[in-house]
């Protein structure tokens, strides 16, 4: 065997993917496959288009990456393999913590995790949240051959959501035999420890007839914490460099009339300025712990000539735990007895005065512990206090999901064939929250006049001491103040499709191959519900939850009819060696189930060609309308309030003192007069914003198209390039503003900032502190529902090439995937601004989008040996203009080394040794030089991705990586 052999029988060339490296894969190598390939090509999976033929290639560029790729980079889930794709943005996924839901999803072209579709096999899987997305940690890696990415619309052949593509796994057919993977990977700290293992038994029978193949895995992930790591020991403030972290602290801070927000100094009792606010760092986590059972199983078996039978099952278990601090009181309004017996008399005396108590006044109610006693007074503050003795909040996140399909495929004439297939799927998404302080408890636990009873008559009410230092709050205080909560969140998916496809048996008479076509009809009917318990629902009860969790129940379906065809118009003529034309359209009825709803028809369609002027260079086309129902969690979501992300407040400080205007702005949102000049930015740089589903949405449209060319030059053997500019635009885009929309709609108005002004009355503050974060129940924040009134836009260019070449001492591989974003722009309302967020980081571009990036994979295969180096290249990234205008205009509102990221180049090195036929090793390590991610403090940005003072899912925190791979094979 040649070195070329031996290199492509441990490659993704039987799957149609050339090289080891993330690719962009062109139209030849799908060419190269189908060469290969069995002639029964009914089983074979082409991404973009339902034409059986896969001699007729689609005219989309599709992005691949192979099964070998998968192995040398040593992934776990399918989220790291797509996290890294150029174009791509990252996602929620391992690296998130605050803002985890216990899944990984996907973010084509940065328009959204909720506009593309991930495929099983060119099929739909059940959604694992109310927002319709595909969890990606269930997807089985054991058995995936290739992994392609769509990009640019694909809603004609796969129906609404794929506005901006569609991920495709194909799984591997007709496997035989037994397979056993097993890695574990570490990182050069020693933590971070990563276990996986999948075992796969496959065969054919009756005289290959029938396949059945099986699969099982199990993984296992370690949590590494913040401050396992110098750079994210502190929280450090973007806006000046300090160490700080969280106004809800220990000792407690507590609103005084007229006084702002003070702290208790524990030595004099006194109220005094903030002199400690709380580090929340070490308690949140780079890599969440995470654990996976799965299966997987697929079959088919050949009934008779040209009738095959096929199903597949797919179950998965996993359980993902996020971690972050302390709960406890933020910002909730509290009712204190002067009389309470932990009350330090200098900050009692400071809230008689404040509340006009005379020295009198304040001694008798200081002495009044029966609440019929005339003397008997309380106070009322909002209370931000650490409970660091119940310990950290811990999300265990348990997701369970089955989905099952069979169907039956076969011929109806030679060159015609059918395809009917249904599946069902089913998830359930539970969440238990622990280690939560209640809101409604705390209130009883502070409404006491002695250290034994309450005045409350809630059995088991402890008196509380929130007053003291760290440890003031007792063993036998915290079990009344604590309590579990669950929110459980179920889909539904229940799918038919019924196809046709084949050729029609004529052919153009300047063409060899004949007209191609694909007619079928598709029904699909979703549900998802949410419920919540008592604690969940209740606005402010789970202390630092982020809001309620109300419950959800919808549902909706709709009826589909679609048609495509592929036309091969010229072949093997001068400056023709192929002419083709390609075109589609589908139509959707949609019905939501809900009284009074809207029900809404869509048509998509697209057009598109190639050509072949000669053999080596090939132009194509495309162009896309594609459009997006909105989701179950966008139409039936309740109003609630959330968290958002917004750093500054022009109503902080003492600027509204000076300004009449600002204080009566400030007023008219409902600041207390008596805060005015004391008011605080947000706590940790979150807002509260109120929001929720819409009704009466409809579904929102988009027009794409792409225009590249393929090379493949007769004078260079091995050498393949691709380079293909894209264009998305997105109308009528369900959205809601920004918090800088929103702050700057009424703070940044060219007129300036006025009391009547609606935009600045949609701001409602805390009524007893002023700021924008506060206690859910009283503080709406930000008002901002969704509607149909955003505008979306990218366009870049994509460009990868292939290199292969056989010396006598080894067969080089080289494989280079870049992207060049041109712009991403976001526009929440007509008169808004049109936000661009290409190369810029702030709180409203949440995941890094660099203007460039790029993977490159450099293999060199000796006889028994695999030497592959990965380099991976992030742009220079800064901090948005637009932001710094909202922020006051000032380049000082940012420190000047946070407010630009230099460029980053990662480099991984894999290993692979074929120690016998059987057998083979991989060491891969990640992050070879072991670089440091940048730091920009942790108030830049959103808290889901900008944590531990950078950007995690963008930058590697973990530092470098070893991974040891074995697989046997029989």
């Amino acid at each position: 065997m040649t070195k070329t052999q031996k290199f492509l029988s441990r490659s993704a060339l039987s799957s149609g993917v050339i090289g080891l490296a993330l690719v962009a894969q062109p139209a030849f190598a799908q060419d190269t496959a189908a060469a290969d390939a069995p002639e029964d090509a009914g089983t074979i999976v082409v991404t973009g288009t339902l034409i059986k033929n896969p001699n007729i290639v689609a005219t989309s560029p599709v992005s691949v990456v192979g099964a070998e790729e998968i192995a040398l980079r040593q992934s776990n889930v399918a989220e790291e393999i797509l996290r890294d794709l150029p174009g791509a943005v990252p996602s929620i996924g391992s690296a998130v913590n605050n803002g985890n839901g216990g899944a990984s999803f996907v973010n084509l072209r940065g328009l959204g995790s909720n506009r593309n579709i991930v495929l099983l096999d060119g099929t739909r899987i059940v959604p694992g949240d109310i927002f319709g997305r595909v969890d990606l940690n269930n997807i089985p890696l054991a058995l995936v051959e290739r992994v392609d990415a769509l990009t640019g619309g694909a809603s004609t052949t796969y129906g609404a959501d794929a506005i901006s593509g569609v991920v495709n796994f194909v799984t591997k057919k007709d496997f035989a035999g037994i397979e056993l993977n097993v890695t574990n990977q570490i990182t050069g700290q020693g933590d971070g420890n990563v276990f996986r293992a999948d075992l796969t038994i496959g065969g054919n029978f009756d005289d290959g007839r029938g396949n059945a193949v099986f699969s099982v895995g199990y993984q296992q992930s370690d949590a590494v914490y913040q401050n396992q790591r110098d750079f994210s020991i502190n929280s450090i403030n973007s806006y000046t460099g300090n160490i700080e972290g969280s106004g809800t602290t220990v000792p407690s801070r507590m609103s005084v009339p007229g006084g702002g927000t003070l702290q208790i100094d524990p030595t004099t009792g006194s109220l005094v300025p903030t002199y400690a606010t709380f580090n929340f760092n070490p308690y949140n986590v780079f890599q969440t712990p995470f654990e996976r059972f799965n299966m997987f199983g697929q079959a088919s078996y050949e009934v008779s000539d040209g009738i095959e039978l096929y199903t597949r099952g797919l179950f998965s278990k996993n359980t993902v735990s996020t971690i972050i601090a302390p709960s406890g009181a933020f910002g909730t309004p509290v009712e204190i007895p002067y009389s309470n017996p932990y009350l330090p008399a200098a900050a009692r005396a400071q809230f008689c005065a404040a509340n006009g108590l005379s020295t009198a006044q304040c001694d008798a109610a200081a002495l009044a512990t029966d609440p019929t006693d005339g003397n008997y007074d309380t106070f009322t503050t909002a209370l931000f206090r650490r409970t660091t003795e119940v310990g950290p909040r811990i999300s265990d996140y348990v997701t369970t999901i089955f989905d099952y399909r069979a169907g039956i495929r076969g011929d109806i004439t030679d060159s015609i064939g059918f395809d009917i297939a249904g599946s069902y799927g089913e998830s359930e998404n539970v969440q238990t929250q622990r280690g939560y302080v209640l809101a409604s408890r705390l209130r009883d636990a502070l409404l006491a006049t002695n250290t034994t009873t309450c005045l409350s008559e809630n059995a088991g009410c402890v008196p509380v001491n929130v007053f003291g230092p760290d440890g003031s709050i007792t063993a036998d205080q915290i079990p009344y103040l604590t309590g579990n909560s669950t929110v459980a969140v179920r889909t539904t998916l229940a799918q038919f499709r019924a196809l046709v496809n084949g050729d029609i048996g004529v052919a153009s008479p300047f063409a060899e191959d004949p007209i191609q076509f694909a007619i079928g009809g598709e029904y699909r009917e979703y549900t998802a519900t949410r419920e919540s318990d008592i604690l969940a629902q209740t606005p402010g009860e789970l202390g630092g939850a982020g809001g309620a969790a109300p419950n959800i129940n919808g549902a909706y379906n709709v009826y589909e009819a679609y048609g495509e065809l592929i036309a091969p118009l010229v072949s093997d003529k001068p400056f023709f060696h192929s002419l083709q034309l390609e075109a589609g359209i589908r139509y959707s009825s949609y019905s939501v189930d809900a009284p009074n709803s809207p029900s809404y028809n869509t048509t998509t369609w697209k057009a598109g060609g190639t050509w072949e002027p000669v053999e080596s260079i090939k132009i194509r086309g495309m162009y896309q309308r594609s459009v997006r129902a909105p989701n179950i969690a966008e139409l039936f979501t309740p109003v609630s309030t959330q968290l958002t992300n917004q750093g500054v407040d022009a109503c902080a400080g003492t600027a509204p003192l000076a300004d009449a205007n600002l204080q009566a702005v400030c007023l008219a949102q409902g600041a207390p007069l008596g805060q005015i000049g004391t008011i605080e930015p947000p706590t940790a740089g979150q807002a509260n914003i109120t929001t929720g589903g819409n009704l009466n949405l409809k579904p929102e449209k988009a027009n794409s198209y792409v225009i590249g060319a393929v090379f493949q030059p007769t004078f260079l053997p091995g050498f393949s390039m691709t380079l293909d500019y894209y264009n998305i635009k997105i109308k009528d885009a369900i959205t809601q503003p920004t918090p800088g929309d929103l702050y700057s709609a009424c703070f940044d108005s060219i007129t300036g900032a006025s009391a009547t002004d609606p935009a600045c009355l949609a701001i409602r503050r805390d009524p007893a502190t002023g700021q924008l974060s506060g206690d859910p129940s009283t503080t709406p924040g930000f008002l901002a529902n969704l509607s149909n009134l955003g505008t979306l836009a990218t366009d870049g260019i994509d460009l990868t090439w292939n290199y292969r070449h056989e010396f006598d001492f080894a067969m080089l591989n080289l494989t280079f995937n870049g992207n060049w974003t041109n712009s991403s722009k976001f526009r929440s309302q007509p008169g808004s601004l049109n936000r661009e967020c290409v190369g810029y980081y702030s709180v409203n571009c949440a995941s890094l989008q660099p203007e460039f990036s790029w993977n490159m994979r450099t293999t060199f295969s000796f006889d028994d040996v695999d030497v592959s180096l990965a380099w991976r290249h992030i742009d220079s990234m800064k901090f948005e203009p637009q932001q710094i205008i909202d922020d006051g205009g000032s380049d000082e509102s940012v420190l000047e080394d946070y407010r630009r990221i230099k460029a980053y180049d990662y480099f991984d090195l894999a290993t692979r040794f074929t120690l016998t036929d059987n057998f083979d090793v991989t060491l891969t390590i990640t992050n070879l030089f072991d670089k440091k991610p940048p730091v920009v403090g942790n108030t830049i940005g959103s808290t889901t991705y900008n944590s531990g003072n950078t950007y995690p899912s963008t930058y590697d925190a973990l530092g470098r990586r070893f991974s040891i791979g074995g697989r046997v094979r029989f």
